[in-house]
């Protein structure tokens, strides 16, 4: 049996012959994002959630009343103690996923892990080599890659169909109001890790870099526009890939009217992808060059069968891969990418040059992500006639 690299689960040899008792997931932590998955799991043959933990009990109370949920904890280790588990879904604030990770591995179970998977590609470097070792799988949840969509322009680039990819748009423009950055693990380095790059927008970079694969290097600027928090709010990056293809990647959360933008130009044609937080093939449109003719031009159109993006798509993929013996399947390949990239735009702003993705094997760029952020609001920014400092602080 092939399995992806790094990512295994033990086959049953007797699989033919034995039915397969249903995989047992739990989940940690029961905020908005839990319900997601608790959704997508009810709709799984032969997936039971069996427990669920968070440390507000009366939160707990309420998710595991709505969608019974036996077994109930208000920690982690309570609910492995007490309950055995195949697969943790992980949907809690990042700083604890390493930890929370790497736990749920030594009791042997999978890891589904919402993101930001991690604060650091050094902590996502620990949770991806405990996996290993335990012979478990880490799958980040980067929904945006999942449906029949996503797979069919993906497999349109990979085959050369479409031509050398040549420029590209990766924009996320959401909108977040003051109240938001109330909770009190957002908006700050320590504990969120970084702003709307590594918060929002990695979702449309990671699916940009699904599509367009190996990326090359980076050069970015952060600003601070509107909201009172220590990180970003608005950042810009040039983004280069390995094929030469070269993106504009933009990211914010300062947008009334909210759109997740990808266009790719390529030799022969024009990809374009508006949605916000999830796409159907009607969000997707391919457009020929003009020296394409119309059937090959017709012969890059979608499925017929649709499904769209979403939890309820990559959970549904997870699950299948896990129950036939197959470990993680593809579509959660490459857990660091997206990380690695937004790494590599938090390290331009820092020391404002150029990062090459070769560079990241320095272990100082494999830390904390803080960097410095232009300040642009009006009663805090500098004189005009004063010059930007960019470098050397994190205020």
């Amino acid at each position: 049996m092939t399995r992806p690299t790094g990512f295994s689960a033990r086959a049953d040899d007797d699989a033919a012959v034995t039915p397969r008792r249903p995989l047992r997931a739990a989940i940690l932590g029961t905020g908005g994002v839990a319900h997601l998955h608790a959704a997508a799991l009810a709709t799984l043959d032969g997936v039971d959630l069996i427990a669920a933990a968070d440390p507000s009990e009366q939160q707990l109370t309420g998710f595991a009343d709505l969608y019974g949920v036996p077994s109930r904890h208000t920690s982690l280790a309570s609910m492995l103690a007490g309950a055995d588990i195949d697969v943790l879904h992980i949907c809690t604030p990042p700083g604890g996923h390493a930890e929370q990770a790497a736990t749920a591995f030594a009791a042997g179970a999978h890891v589904v892990v919402e993101k930001p998977a991690a604060l650091s590609l050094h902590q996502l470097d620990d949770m991806i080599g405990a996996g290993r070792a335990a012979d478990r799988g880490l799958a980040v949840v980067f929904q945006q890659r999942s449906g029949s969509a996503a797979a069919t322009v993906k497999e349109l680039l990979d085959s050369g169909a479409l031509g050398r990819p040549l420029a590209a748009l990766c924009q996320t423009h959401w909108y977040r109001t003051p109240e938001y950055f109330d909770v009190p693990w957002r908006g700050t380095w320590a504990t969120e890790g970084g702003g709307t790059t590594l918060s929002h927008g990695s979702h449309q970079i990671d699916l940009l870099a699904y599509l367009l694969g190996e990326w090359e290097s980076v050069h970015a600027m952060l600003w601070r526009q509107q909201h009172d928090v220590e990180t970003e709010d608005l950042s810009h990056a040039s983004l280069v890939f390995a094929s030469g293809a070269v993106a504009s990647v933009v990211t914010t959360v300062l947008a009334p009217r909210q759109s997740s933008l990808l266009r790719i130009d390529t030799e022969h044609a024009t990809i374009e992808l508006e949605h916000l937080y999830g796409h159907s093939h009607a969000d997707w449109t391919i457009t020929a060059a003009e020296h394409v003719g119309e059937q090959t031009a017709a012969s890059w159109c979608l499925p017929e069968r649709e499904i769209p993006s979403g939890h309820d798509a990559l959970l549904a993929d997870i699950y299948a891969s896990l129950q036939a013996g197959q470990g993680m399947p593809a579509v959660v390949a490459y857990p660091s990418r997206a990380l690695e990239i937004v790494t590599g735009i938090y390290a331009s702003a820092r020391e404002g040059r150029w990062i090459r993705r070769t560079d990241l094997v320095d272990p100082a760029l494999r830390g904390p992500l803080a960097a410095p952020v232009e300040e642009g609001r009006p009663a805090v920014r500098r004189p005009a006639d004063e010059a930007p400092v960019t470098r050397g602080s994190t205020a």
